[in-house]
């Protein structure tokens, strides 16, 4: 965790019809100073989407060898690595020779579809490679130090819903 980090505490209760998962986590996550909002947010959708029992919110942005969240096999072997925004060529090479399998969320689709345009074809080397644009606007606003989430996930779409209101991502599949 970096010096000046705000942690934020979140109550996440998952309803993912998708993949039969109904769970609750509760989950501590240090926001870098640099970090944005939306990009906090962004990391407990990744978490929402994904969520097991070995799934781990990593330093995010502070973590340089680390991605926003991974999974590990009990022998410690990386099953799936998931980073967000727009990573650079060099990062993807080292997250696919290190894990079964990355994915990318982008969030900005500005930024992302310019980053896309200029990177997806060297991307296509990369055969565990996924990439995914998250559409949600005005998560932000849902921001808290203290967040009592609930999401619903079905047919790819997620809702996520708290106190200070509801927010629908939907996603789309880059490669």
């Amino acid at each position: 965790m970096a010096a000046g980090s705000t942690i934020c505490k979140v109550q996440l209760n998952i309803a993912d019809m998708d993949r039969n998962y109904y769970e609750t986590h509760e989950i501590t996550i240090a926001q870098h100073p640099s970090e944005t909002d939306e990009r906090l947010m962004m990391r407990i959708v990744a978490f929402a989407l994904h969520a097991s029992d070995r799934l781990v919110i990593t330093k995010g942005i502070g973590g340089e060898d680390e991605p926003d969240l991974w999974e590990k096999d009990y022998g410690g072997d990386i099953e799936l690595w998931i980073d967000l925004g727009q990573v650079d060529e060099k990062r993807l090479r080292k997250a696919c020779g290190r894990s079964e399998k990355v994915i990318v969320y982008t969030y900005n689709l500005k930024a992302a579809s310019a980053w896309w345009r200029h990177n997806g074809g060297t991307f296509a080397r990369f055969k565990n490679f996924e990439a995914l644009h998250l559409h949600a606007e005005g998560i932000e606003k849902l921001h808290a130090r203290t967040m009592r989430l609930s999401v619903t996930i079905s047919d790819g779409e997620l809702s996520l819903h708290s106190d200070d209101g509801d927010v629908t991502i939907t996603q789309e599949q880059w490669r």
